[in-house]
């Protein structure tokens, strides 16, 4: 069996999530659809509206054959190590291609991947403190490479693109194009397809979820939108706040990504905001995009240190989330080969502190305090028939 990867968040899954799962599976030709999925927590420094296994479960049931966990280590980091992360693990998990949604599927990525992969590591190679890495970044490819990133999906594209490059064995890249709703769109337009923005902007802190949602997302999201609390940084600004307020400034210094002195900053700015969005606007300069410092402020809400994250990339490994009967195949014929363990179920062992799902465990256990479930111990992985 033929195996495509995907790279997702499903927050929440959605219609154009639904088209980009049949395509990937019509263009590749391949006999299963592999997910890797951010858990709790996402990219650009969010938490999921809907846990990890609800997430997974509409997956499954609408064309995805295995759902892996992204580990936080990747999950909730800039484009380019979030796309490293995610090319790992689908090399590792045997898949010819990649299918990736994005605004210009016109361009030959394969083709750029390989340029991109020649280029200086950026993170070292701008230091122009007035802008942010995001603007250096675009500038650099207009005048290196003659593209103009003016969508999130594309620059994704790129990174994914970038780390594809530098596998052993680069996978095939399949870009497929968004139709109807960008990523940045926060209204619905009429169509059946919306962002997922759009969607969390009308359900979020609502009694009840709109009638309009039903015509943008299958029965299954629908359902466990109406069914849970749906979570966003309002349900820990407190959590956070505490976090701030009672961690002395040197240690403080020591979270992950924590800065040229962006602790003096914290400390200052949590004294007047009185919600997630005024201390963003309190940390907020030239030198930092939004996306940047929602990642940090996840970083101290969850006390990541840098050895948390090392730990992770030193000793990788696959965490499954749920499977198809046709992923279950798949995966018994590929297990032997696999380079990381395999975990389905999580041990005392596995999620202790020198385990692998250490991190995990550390950050699950906050969403769990909003959530109210627990997220690894006794959660065996999803099977749907």
């Amino acid at each position: 069996m033929r195996a495509v990867g995907v790279i997702v968040e499903y927050n929440p899954l959605h219609n154009g999530h639904l088209y980009h799962l049949k395509m990937a599976r019509k263009r590749s030709g391949a006999d299963v659809v592999i997910a890797v999925m951010s858990g709790n927590f996402l990219q650009r420094g969010e938490p999921a509206i809907l846990d990890k296994w609800h997430r997974a479960e509409v997956a499954l049931r609408h064309g995805a054959d295995l759902v892996v966990e992204l580990p936080f280590a990747y999950a909730v980091e800039p484009a380019d190590r979030f796309a490293a992360g995610a090319l790992k693990l689908l090399a590792a998990l045997k898949c010819d291609s990649l299918a990736f949604g994005t605004e210009n599927a016109a361009l030959d990525y394969q083709k750029i991947g390989h340029r991109l992969a020649a280029l200086p590591n950026l993170h070292y190679y701008f230091r122009d403190y007035q802008q942010t890495y995001a603007t250096q970044l675009n500038q650099f490819y207009q005048a290196t490479l003659q593209l103009n990133i003016d969508h999130p999906n594309q620059l994704l594209g790129l990174s994914y693109a970038a780390a594809n490059a530098h596998l052993g064995q680069p996978l095939q890249l399949l870009p497929i194009t968004r139709h109807y709703a960008q990523y940045q769109d926060q209204e619905l337009n009429g169509t059946n397809i919306a962002s997922a923005r759009a969607i969390r902007r009308l359900v979020l802190h609502q009694a009840k979820v709109p009638a309009e949602i039903a015509a943008v997302v299958p029965p299954e999201t629908l359902q466990a939108l109406q069914q849970n609390q749906l979570l966003s940084w309002q349900n820990f600004y407190p959590f956070l706040r505490y976090r701030i307020l009672s961690t002395p400034t040197a240690e403080l210094a020591q979270t992950y990504q924590m800065t040229e002195g962006l602790e003096y900053r914290f400390h200052r700015a949590i004294k007047t905001a009185t919600n997630f969005t005024s201390l963003l606007r309190g940390l907020k300069t030239k030198r930092y995009t939004y996306t940047r410092l929602q990642r940090l402020c996840l970083y101290v809400l969850l006390n990541v240190k840098p050895a948390a994250i090392r730990q992770m990339e030193t000793h990788p490994y696959f965490h499954l989330l749920g499977f198809t009967a046709q992923g279950q195949a798949y995966l018994h014929q590929i297990k032997a080969d696999l380079p990381f363990p395999l975990i389905s179920r999580v041990s005392q062992k596995i999620g202790s502190e020198k385990g692998p799902l250490s991190l995990e465990i550390q950050t699950d256990a906050v969403y769990s305090l909003v959530n109210g479930r627990e997220q690894n111990f006794n959660r065996p992985p999803l099977r749907i028939e």
